[in-house]
């Protein structure tokens, strides 16, 4: 049985990951209104956005059950428009605390936007095919993080940051749609047999104590957490009170920031699979990745001060290795077989996104040490520290990585 194009299978899919990653990097674009607006601190600010990733941490385990029992169809149709309440909640809210609770309900509703997209692709194709046709599905996504950067920051005067918020809550309704149009219910061959729920519970304690998800997970959850936390929220204000941008500048580099996101998606899933096929380990391309992003922060640290163009380049190739995340994804979960692809991919994805929460919050208890200056910024000094922070994990988890696997 020939398996579905593309445009029938995947992209729809990545269609609910480009509202997925608009939604996370419109708060870095918008982070300082609110932030005005609502008189929120740097912690406050940064719980507001690890709210949303404890959300989405918080489903990954039931979401990728879910999937791998009643299929990535019937899954997204309905979280697709879970979504679209949250972000009508946004919209409406009046105070911190409704939008609080609208962001919660928007990572709920787009917590399965890269998992939907492997288990199909792991069911439907080839092994040494799902990293690149996983690359070019968040490829489609990142282009949401292009949206919420610069066109987003010239729609803000236009229709003000909520009707923002409404813009999405149409886009995820339409995207509901279209999956439940066009992806099939389940994948080829004859269906698995039923299995109680517990049962299917229980192959989560498998996942987590293989030598291969002990070894390899760490670094790939720290290597996407780390693209969440800063295109997430802190890029934004790095650019602003480290490099002195201004409004539409910082809205320029975070396209950078975006496009980054998006070439890596497509080049590294590409190369991935490209280099598997040759013998090369799945790995490969995910380890590199890592190497170059910690040279990165480390310059970031070392000169903050840059040109804007070299600003460019840096905040460019830091996007670019963080997409090697999905590439690791893959890898790891060719340890396993297609029907656990789900709850592998959320297994990661969990370990990921709590990351993600921990490092937000404590970027934004580190700015605090330091008094706000007038313009109602964050100290420079702050932002080395918690690269410094990050860059410590990130080289402590390739020293992880490379200890031989335990058999």
């Amino acid at each position: 049985m020939n398996p579905p194009s593309f445009f029938r299978l995947t992209l729809p899919l990545a269609g609910l990951n480009f509202v997925n990653q608009a939604s996370r990097t419109l708060i870095a674009t918008i982070g300082p209104l609110l932030a005005v607006e609502f008189a929120l601190s740097a912690s406050e600010l940064g719980l507001l956005a690890a709210m949303f990733f404890a959300a989405y941490a918080a489903a990954q385990l039931p979401v990728g059950l879910a999937i791998d029992v009643w299929g990535a169809r019937r899954v997204q149709t309905v979280l697709a428009l879970v979504a679209a309440a949250g972000f009508l909640l946004c919209a409406a809210a009046t105070g911190p605390l409704t939008l609080a609770i609208g962001r919660v309900v928007t990572g709920f509703g787009i917590s399965a936007g890269l998992i939907a997209m492997l288990k199909v692709n792991t069911q439907w194709y080839p092994k040494e095919r799902v990293a690149g046709l996983t690359g070019l599905g968040v490829f489609v996504g990142a282009m949401g993080s292009v949206a919420a950067t610069l066109p987003a920051a010239l729609l803000v005067p236009l229709l003000g940051w909520r009707g923002v918020f409404l813009l999405l809550m149409a886009m995820a309704v339409a995207v509901s749609a279209w999956i439940f149009l066009s992806v099939p219910d389940r994948g080829p061959g004859p269906a698995a047999p039923r299995r109680s729920l517990a049962i299917e519970t229980r192959e989560f304690g498998r996942i987590f104590g293989h030598p291969a998800f002990l070894r390899l997970a760490p670094s790939i959850a720290l290597l996407s957490a780390m693209n969440f936390t800063y295109q997430g929220l802190w890029a934004g204000p790095w650019l602003r009170d480290v490099a002195g941008l201004e409004n539409q500048a910082r809205a320029t580099l975070l396209l950078v920031y975006a496009l980054g996101l998006m070439a890596g998606s497509a080049g590294l899933g590409q190369a991935a699979s490209a280099l598997q096929r040759r013998g090369w380990s799945a790995m490969a391309v995910p380890f590199g990745a890592i190497g170059v992003m910690a040279v990165v922060q480390a310059a970031l640290i070392a000169t903050p001060s840059h040109h804007p163009a070299a600003l460019g380049l840096l905040w460019f190739l830091f996007a670019f290795c963080g997409a090697g995340g999905p590439a690791g994804y893959a890898a790891v979960g060719q340890r396993f077989g297609p029907e656990l692809a789900g709850r592998v991919a959320t297994a990661i994805n969990v370990t990921m996104l709590v990351l993600v929460f921990a490092l937000q919050n404590a970027t934004g208890w580190i700015l605090d040490l330091w008094p706000r200056n007038a313009s109602g910024g964050w100290a420079p000094q702050g932002y080395g520290w918690a690269l410094a922070l990050t860059l410590a994990l990130q080289l402590a988890s390739i020293a992880w990585m490379l200890r031989p696997e335990r058999r």
